[in-house]
């Protein structure tokens, strides 16, 4: 009678799996955090920044944004416009001295700035009946319109400023002209801005 064999034993029967270590353990919830920081930190940098206003997106225009849609039918100046027009108004105070005077000069050569565009602006000098009166000739300022107006109320005209009104009559943007001649180039540079990209992206006028 033969012997009984032992039962062989299979070579490659899967090894009973391991459990993982807690080093394991706490290296792979260290990996998980920072895969979850990687990405949800720029999330989280974005909305504080909106939030907070760390950044100042959108805001490209040098002049200031009126809080307020304004017409010139608003400021009882309807009759300014013509021609579909974009105009840059400049509210002259009663008596232009030198400062004025400066400022004006330095308004014709931002206008001359515009090159082909200038077909497409009106330069108008608004003042009221009993101001002083400016010789646009005189300033070789042949291409501008002198606007007299005996009522003025509307708060935005209580002080010297220049407005760049839209072909639609809107008035877009207001730029106060500086107190110091130094600053005057600066001034004219801004309004030449604001106003090329308005007519790089204008369909009218």
């Amino acid at each position: 009678m033969s012997e009984l064999m032992p039962e062989s034993i299979p070579q490659n029967m899967p090894e009973q799996q391991q459990q993982p270590s807690k080093a394991q353990v706490r290296s792979g919830r260290r990996s998980f955090i920072m895969v979850c920081v990687v990405f949800l930190l720029p999330i989280v940098i974005a909305k504080l920044a909106l939030e907070k206003q760390w950044l100042n997106y959108g805001v490209t225009n040098q002049g200031q944004l009126l809080d307020t849609p304004v017409s010139l039918a608003d400021l009882g100046l309807a009759d300014i416009q013509s021609d579909k027009q974009w105009l840059i108004v400049y509210r002259q105070p009663s008596q232009c001295e030198q400062w004025c005077m400066q400022s004006v000069n330095a308004l014709s050569n931002t206008y001359i700035a515009l090159g082909k565009d200038m077909t497409r602006v009106t330069p108008v000098i608004l003042s009221s009946k009993n101001a002083q009166q400016i010789d646009v000739n005189e300033l070789s300022l042949t291409k501008w319109i002198h606007f007299s107006k005996t009522l003025m109320n509307h708060e935005l005209l209580n002080e010297s400023k220049v407005f760049v009104v839209d072909p639609l009559g809107n008035v877009v943007l207001s730029h106060k002209p500086p107190t110091q001649v130094s600053q005057l180039p600066s001034f004219g540079k801004a309004i030449v801005a604001d106003m090329k990209k308005l007519l790089k992206y204008s369909r009218v006028g």
